[in-house]
């Protein structure tokens, strides 16, 4: 007798053929051929089951169709504060589907829902809908505020704002908490129509004003876990600390190599270790020595299971959560310097242009004679800084040497158009309490950039490897930007001057990369690279080599971080199961075609989350060091125009709103040809791109919101942070706000930057959107309308 399974998927299949038609039960029997009575019934159960998980729709003639042939579309709900929000597609070829406020039907974000797409009532090619059935809720456990009212009745408000109900608390079973508490919640009756929703307490975090707690409310929002469980640890333990001389076996000894690593001063877990030289030929041979986890996370074990949930560690601003105990990814796996490690070797030859011409993957052992950190290798190679040199008098010639590696590396993939987002990228720096006390921009030197170009260039060489070998694998792949997306991004660029040429071959990246040439040092770099980066596709975990569209290359897998993402793991399984063992036998094939799937697909999605933590805590501590500067004068860069006022981007990448109510002298209108708010009398431009200077006016930490205000030009009365002297603006920072401001005069509203002067916190983004509200890409006409 057939599965269910067997059914699900023949069912699905011969739907599929029907086109917009739908059928009945006996077409559909006949369809998949089916036999007796006995697979009747499965058949029929099969339905059940695919009704309900939305994968197809009866009708009430008791007919079968797929949803997208009968105007349904099944997804998950992605909510608005706003009250509106969005279906996205199972199915990644479609669209996305708006539905407004009053047609979720008491979604929540994060459910998977069905939608009816109906016609839309605007003038813009949008697909709207109603949700008329979740099928599954996306939240089970939430975070929020414990609170008791005046009459002592006690609930929890969410703190994810697109969560608009409150949950009232069951007492029996929950934990004790006082007003003023984190907690988490367990929903045990979600809301309808308007009503709050029903829970009980499972864990106290703590008040709301402890140092941590912020950050913690927000890893704990995402269900994400910060302690193993015991059994992980317990595996953990048992894990020696050295290696054993007798567990080498027939790995290849580089000990006696000479081979580095260059890492952040502040990195525990070191990953990769390098190494390099010149061939007689003339070419030049590099080794990149990945750390062997999968030696000692094998698979099934507990410290495996763990590690495959997780998928990524977390990297916060006051906290690393690990995808392995620390006790693994800071000691026996990590590439500590003069000790013994196990690793995974790719060793390259390279030519002059950049080509790899030759290569080996194999398993080896390796004892690094130096420790480098990319401040060392900066000031090797750039700063020429004599004492330095000396330090490290015995790595230096190799490092020299890796230098010209890269530059070959890199000019490689300049020729093929591979897009390079050269940015900085902005931290912050916390005290013990967990308190920002500045924003820095982290700039890419040449040793950091000599390392991204060694990754890739292993990364690439073993997905062509093993996609030749036409085994089953798992590639990252970075897909083409949507056609509709790229248009609104061409449109957007033509404000500065720039068109671009449609090609009959489609779009190649090296198009982009030239846009971001004309762009380079102007003012507008900033905002044509970020609306660049939104139009883009978001890169994934996927088992058909799909090519990489930013990298301009056919073949992508991520190889070289195994201590902290779970593919680089099972890459490195599949290695060890396909090159050393040799095992690529029917089984072999069928086991990994089996669970390579759904790896992809899950770590894809912990990825997601694990951005969305970074982004909630980054932007958290942002607006939090933005609390004692109200009234302070900053320069920045309009980064996005809409209805309802502008978003600008500061210097140091902190992004507020300068609300339309707060442009003052005329009423503004919104042009979405041109991203700008333009004055009906005045014919006052305020256009992305543009420099402003701006005075913060209010900060919500709560919120994670800034507003702003416009300064007029020749406002004098206060002081702009932006041109001081770094000596006198910690000076004036440390909250001696009773001198009397600093007069700055002639400053006007785009004041020439003083190059000579160093700049507030630094100058620009890395594909960080710290504007959720414009993250919604294409979708600007419904989120105008619905945040007035």
């Amino acid at each position: 007798m057939s599965s269910q399974t067997q059914y699900k998927d023949e069912v699905i299949a011969f739907l599929k053929t029907q086109s917009d038609k739908a059928v009945s039960i006996e077409e559909i029997e006949k369809g998949i051929h089916m036999g007796d009575a006995d697979e009747f019934k499965v058949l029929v159960k099969s339905l059940v089951q695919l009704e309900e998980r939305g994968k197809i729709i009866r009708t009430k003639r008791n007919l079968y169709g797929l949803p997208e042939n009968m105007n349904h579309i099944t997804g998950r709900f992605q909510a608005h504060e706003k009250g509106f929000g969005f279906v996205i597609p199972e199915d990644k070829t479609l669209d996305d589907v708006f539905i407004p406020p009053r047609m979720t039907n008491n979604a929540m974000n994060g459910d998977t829902v069905m939608a009816e797409i109906m016609q839309s009532k605007r003038n813009d090619s949008r697909q709207e809908g109603v949700i008329i059935k979740i099928i599954e809720r996306g939240t089970q456990n939430l975070v929020g505020l414990y609170t008791e009212d005046t009459n002592g009745d006690v609930y929890v408000v969410p703190d994810d704002k697109k969560l608009n109900f409150r949950i009232q608390i069951i007492e029996e079973g929950s934990v004790k908490a006082v007003a003023g508490h984190k907690v988490v919640v367990t929903i045990k009756e979600y809301p309808e129509s308007n009503q709050d929703a029903k829970g009980y307490i499972t864990s106290v975090i703590g008040h709301k004003n402890d140092p941590g707690v912020d950050i913690l409310s927000i890893v704990h929002g995402l269900e994400i876990d910060i302690e193993f469980p015991d059994a992980v640890i317990e595996e953990a333990n048992r894990v020696p600390d050295q290696i054993d001389p007798a567990t080498i076996g027939s790995r290849r000894d580089l000990r006696a190599e000479m081979l580095i690593t260059i890492d952040g001063e502040s990195a525990k877990d070191l990953d990769d270790a390098v190494s390099a030289k010149q061939l007689p030929n003339g070419n030049y041979e590099l080794g990149v020595h990945i750390a062997d986890v999968s030696h000692y996370v094998t698979e099934g074990s507990e410290l495996d299971t763990e590690a495959a949930e997780r998928g990524t560690s977390v990297y916060l601003v006051d906290r690393v959560i690990p995808m392995i105990p620390h006790r693994l990814s800071n000691g026996i796996c990590s590439l500590n310097p003069k000790q013994d490690r196990f690793t995974l070797s790719c060793v390259m030859e390279i030519d002059k242009n950049g080509s790899v011409v030759r290569h080996e993957i194999f398993e080896s052992v390796i004892n690094t004679t130096e420790r480098m950190t990319y401040t060392g290798v900066n000031q090797i190679l750039t700063d020429r800084d004599e004492a330095t040199r000396e330090q490290f008098k015995e790595v230096v010639p190799m490092v020299e040497t890796m230098e010209k590696i890269a530059q070959s590396l890199r000019h490689r993939r300049d020729v093929r158009g591979s897009v390079d987002f050269d940015i900085g990228e902005a931290g912050v720096i916390v005290d013990e309490n967990g308190h920002p006390t500045d924003v820095v921009l982290r700039t890419r030197g040449v040793g950091e950039k000599m390392i991204e170009e060694f990754m890739l260039a292993a990364n690439e060489t073993v997905a062509e490897h093993f996609n030749k070998m036409h085994v089953p694998f798992i590639y990252r792949v970075h897909e083409e930007p949507k056609e509709d997306r790229l248009q609104t991004f061409f449109e957007f660029i033509t404000n500065f001057g720039i068109t671009v040429q449609n090609s009959k071959d489609g779009l190649k990246p090296s198009v982009l990369q030239e846009v971001l040439d004309k762009v380079k040092g102007k003012p507008e770099e900033l905002v044509v690279s970020t609306v660049m980066l939104r139009s883009m596709q978001q890169a994934r975990y996927d088992v058909h080599s799909l090519g990489h569209f930013g990298l301009s290359t056919e073949y992508y897998t991520h190889f070289t971080s195994p201590i902290r993402r779970y593919p680089d793991l099972m890459v490195h399984r599949l290695i060890r199961s396909y090159l050393i063992n040799k095992q690529t036998d029917e089984a072999t094939m069928a086991h990994w075609n089996a669970e390579l799937p759904e790896v992809a697909e899950h770590t894809s999605k912990m990825e997601r989350r694990a951005i969305q933590a970074e982004r909630a805590t980054d932007e958290l501590k942002k607006t939090e060091f933005m609390l004692d500067k109200i009234g302070e004068v900053y320069k920045g860069v309009i980064s996005s125009a809409t209805n309802f006022g502008l978003f600008v981007s500061l210097e140091n990448t902190i992004e507020g709103l300068i609300h339309i109510s707060a442009l003052k002298g005329d009423y503004f209108n919104f042009n979405p040809q041109q991203f700008a708010l333009i004055g009906e009398r005045s014919g006052k431009v305020y256009r992305i791109g543009d420099e402003i200077m701006v005075k913060v006016e209010k900060v919500d930490v709560e919120a994670r919101k800034i507003d702003f205000s416009a300064v007029k030009e020749g406002d004098d009365s206060v002081v702009d942070l932006g041109e001081l002297k770094t000596s006198e603006r910690r000076e004036y920072s440390k909250g001696r706000r009773s001198k009397k401001p600093l007069n700055l005069k002639g400053k006007g509203d785009s004041p020439k930057a003083d190059k000579d002067k160093p700049k507030y916190g630094g100058g620009s983004i890395s594909g960080k959107n710290t504007n959720k509200k414009n993250n919604k890409k294409g979708k600007k006409t419904f989120y105008q309308k619905y945040s007035k």
